[in-house]
């Protein structure tokens, strides 16, 4: 009898073996080519061996249904004759076993000639990886091969291995493999009945050919709770308690929702039941041991790592723990050569080795860190094996790393250096290079939890010249991309490190970089005084740049809180110091808030004209996020000046820049001023998607300038669908804020706007005082289209109280103040007032020259308001 039975890998010649003549019982065997001479006389039958050698299934196994579904739909495709392979692959402790264990007593019952589970020992404590050659012997054993007549090299008992398979179903699971070398002679071949093979490995085993890799992460949160609940054994109303559940959820958290450190706490808290699982929660949180508390016996999870960590080189044990000592959440290449200060393609190899090992991950390409209690890990090992000094030069390298590299992208990312006087240099270890904006604003935004975390570092070792210049090269990426409550934090103690030094530039910049966050955040009064202290040291300094920067902050303020006199005469300086340092990005600064100044003034062509000059400045230097800001602003004048076309035709390319370049603020502005142009023009679904949008950013970011914005807006659309009770409601919201925050504008807009609601509620008398007090504000501010508007409501108030003659009177102040501004909306409807106000009085005839005249402009600037005056026109017209 002979039998080819190749093992088939795609790409490559099929393995052959070759056996002749098998017989049972006596006399000559051959196999593979090997002649086993036997006595011809009556052997003993050699002893049975196993062939379901699972072991018992985990009673606790929690989650992973989805892998575990993956696991199971396998066995839908070994019927083929083709062998599937699956190697599940993860970190010490992750739960690979747990979930090949109960993945095949799943599967148990569709493989009848067999369930066997091997133990390769790839990291077991004081034992050899298991030897495929040995492997086999127990495999051919277990299929009725008499230990004694076995071939004597691998490759035989491989051949002879996957000859005896043929017309089997057998299920294989080959546990803590060390690597393909090892799996490889274990596979059955190709012409099986059906033959499913799972493999684990802390290893990620690449080059397995025809196999389907399952990388397993650890437990989601949900799972690693029940998991921790299920193995702590309590009962009654322990686990029931909101303070319980959350003590099991910091517990989890603290384990990295690592399976291994969940099931050894939540066993020795089951061995404990009178502990109180808050006050352990309290304590673990607070431990400098972690890793002591996770052990029992002889299962500890710094034991499981430690059996990775022993098969490195010195290299890469030397970066392992340098990694656990990092300040940082995680690394890129970069970094960790700095940290080790090797060449960069060097530790490139290293950290891919790290990598297959599963002793780091890489959630985002390029980008890899340790999880929480392997980091834990690895900085106990610093500490045992690496002197302080050592450690002391290798944090030096890195933030020197940081602070260089971070400086560079910071510059880039403004177009110009700022007022501190930097030395941008790059470390031999670190030379990296920004091509252009997007790549250093990349940088900088991927970066900023790792350049936090060197901040508290150096605030906490008391380095004030480093916290001083690191603070100031994170400053931009703050301002853009927050959060604003640690940005604030972090100006605020370099102010603090730069008069402890007695560093003024220092100082004079995190005035005027926390002067600048105080802005976003509506402490308008705060931002002031900021941007005061750093224009006198600047000043005092000589340094123009930071003179003309704080006085651009400083007229920033002032123009939020209403002083548009002032702000205009801030930002003119500050533009002409621009000027004269021929700093284009300053410029295009300055043109775009002078055009708020002036839109704000009712000068709606002096502020497009301003916008659109800050638009070409932008696009000349190619600064996207300032191009779009202006944008924005520009469809904001068009909108007031009634030009809705215009405002949409600006405002949209506005929200798909910053989106397209993950500006969150901007986002938020350009989708809530698209949103209100929408809701002008009747486009009421489509304003709710962007003005609840937008709302939703602005909280998230603590803007509470544009959180009020929001809510205002968003009363406004609630309003107009009849939703009176929720319109006040929301507009109160916006009132309260802008009142805290200062904003003498967007709280007269929306008291004028609750006016509306009271008069439609019949509540004249609340109306008349809410309108008294927005036009005062109004006239404070000089802003004269919103006295037009507040005139436009006085008016609608005087008609629900029957009294034409004064509502007329109203209706007409609105009208000649709307054209001063030219602002086409408050026109039409001061018109359309007027024409209600004259059909109470008889004036039928001037009463539709006025409404015809409404309409006419409703309908060139392509406002809501059109469908309603236009229906009144028809009726009057024909009656």
């Amino acid at each position: 009898m002979t039998r080819n039975v190749p093992r088939r890998v795609d790409g490559d010649l099929p393995v052959r073996v070759h056996i002749e003549a098998v017989a049972e019982g006596h006399g000559r065997i051959y196999a593979a080519g090997h002649n086993v001479i036997v006595n011809e006389q009556a052997l003993d039958p050699p002893p049975a061996a196993a062939s379901h050698t699972l072991p018992r299934d985990v009673r606790e196994f929690t989650g992973r249904v989805d892998e575990v579904q993956r696991l199971l739909s396998a066995a839908t495709g070994t019927s083929t004759g083709v062998v599937d392979i699956h190697t599940v692959n993860g970190m010490p402790g992750v739960g690979k076993t747990a979930l090949v264990r109960h993945a095949a007593w799943l599967l148990a019952d569709q493989f009848p000639d067999g369930q066997h589970f091997i133990s390769l020992n790839a990291h077991i404590p004081d034992r050899l990886p298991a030897d495929p050659a040995a492997v086999l012997a127990t495999l051919l054993a277990s299929l009725g091969v008499d230990p004694r007549y076995l071939p004597k090299s691998l490759e035989d008992r491989a051949g002879l291995w996957r000859d005896r398979l043929i017309g089997r179903r057998v299920l294989l699971v080959l546990d803590d493999a060390f690597d393909t070398n090892q799996v490889e002679p274990l596979l059955p071949g190709t012409g099986t009945q059906g033959c499913l093979v799972l493999v684990t490995s802390r290893r990620r085993i690449i080059n397995l050919d025809g196999s389907t890799p399952l990388a397993l992460d650890v437990l989601p949160a949900q799972d690693a709770k029940l998991l921790f609940t299920r193995l702590a054994d309590r009962t009654g109303n322990t686990l029931g308690m909101a303070a319980e559940e959350e003590a099991v959820a910091e517990i989890v958290r603290l384990c990295g929702y690592l399976p291994l450190a969940i099931v050894l706490l939540a066993r020795r808290i089951a061995s404990h039941p009178t502990w109180n699982l808050t006050e352990y929660a309290d304590e673990f949180s607070r431990t400098k041991d972690r890793l002591g508390e996770l052990a029992a016996g002889d299962r500890a999870v710094a034991a499981a790592f430690e059996l990775s960590y022993r098969g490195l080189n010195y290299a890469r044990k030397r970066l392992f723990r340098s990694l656990g000592i990092h300040p940082g959440y995680d690394t890129d290449v970069c970094a960790a050569a700095a940290l080790v200060g090797i060449p960069i393609h060097k530790v490139g190899k290293d950290i891919e080795a790290l990598y297959t090992d599963h002793l780091i991950e890489e959630p985002v390409a390029g980008r890899f860190r340790l999880h929480d209690l392997m980091r834990a890990y690895a900085h106990v090992l610093a500490l045992r094996h690496d002197k302080p000094k050592n450690r002391d030069r290798a944090i030096a390298r890195l933030l020197d790393h940081y602070l260089h590299t971070a400086q560079a992208a910071d510059q880039i990312f403004n177009h110009a250096p700022g007022p501190q006087s930097l030395d941008v240099t790059t470390t031999r270890t670190s030379s990296q290079k920004f091509l252009s904006r997007s790549e250093a604003f990349t940088w900088l935004k991927s970066e900023t939890p790792n350049l936090l975390a060197c901040l508290d570092y150096v605030t906490r070792i008391g380095q004030n010249s480093r916290l001083i210049q690191m603070t100031a090269s994170v400053a931009s990426i703050l301002h853009s991309e927050g959060p604003w409550t640690t940005a604030s934090r972090v100006h605020e103690r370099a102010i603090k490190a730069a008069r402890d030094t007695g560093d003024l530039l220092g100082q004079a910049d995190a005035f005027h970089n926390l002067g600048r966050i105080n802005i976003l955040t509506g402490d308008y009064g705060v931002a002031a005084e900021m941007e005061t202290h750093a224009l006198s040291l600047y000043r005092e300094f000589g340094n123009q740049l930071g003179e003309a920067n704080a006085l651009h902050g400083l007229g920033r303020a002032r123009a939020l809180t209403g002083d548009l006199q002032e702000a205009e005469g801030l930002l003119t300086k500050s533009l002409n110091l621009y000027s004269e340092l021929e700093f284009e990005l300053g410029k295009a600064q300055s043109f775009n808030d002078l055009g708020r100044v002036r839109m704000l003034t009712g000068e709606y062509p002096a502020a497009a004209e301003l916008q659109v000059r800050s638009i070409t400045l932008y696009r000349k230097i190619g600064n996207q996020i300032g191009e779009a800001q202006s944008l924005n602003d520009l469809g904001r004048v068009r909108s007031l000046s009634g030009d809705f076309k215009a405002a949409i035709a600006a405002h949209e390319p506005a929200l798909k820049l910053m989106q397209t370049l993950g500006n969150r603020l901007g986002q938020a502005n350009a989708a809530n001023s698209l949103g209100r142009a929408r809701l002008l023009t009747g486009g009421m679904n489509e304003a709710a998607v962007l003005i609840e949008g937008a709302l939703n950013l602005y909280e998230e970011l603590g803007n509470h300038l544009g959180h009020a914005n929001a809510l205002n807006n968003l009363g406004i659309l609630r309003l107009q669908a009849g939703n009176l009770d929720l319109a006040s409601s929301l507009q109160m919201q916006a009132a309260n804020l802008y009142q805290k925050i200062g904003h003498r504008l967007g709280l007269a807009c929306t008291i004028n706007d609750i006016s509306h609601i009271h008069v439609l509620l019949g509540d004249l008398n609340t109306a008349a005082d809410l309108q008294t007090q927005a036009l005062a504000l109004f006239l404070e501010l000089g802003d004269r289209q919103g006295q037009a508007d507040v005139w436009n409501s006085i008016g609608m108030r005087l008609i629900a109280a029957a009294d034409p003659k004064e509502a007329l009177t109203a209706y007409q102040k609105a009208l000649a103040l709307a054209r001063e501004v030219h602002s086409l909306l408050d026109e039409a409807r001061a018109l359309e007032g007027s024409a209600r106000a004259m059909l109470h009085t008889g004036d039928k005839r001037d009463a539709i020259l006025n409404l015809r005249a409404a309409v006419e402009i409703y309908l060139r600037i392509d406002a809501a308001d059109a469908v309603k005056a236009a229906n009144l026109l028809a009726h009057l017209s024909s009656s």
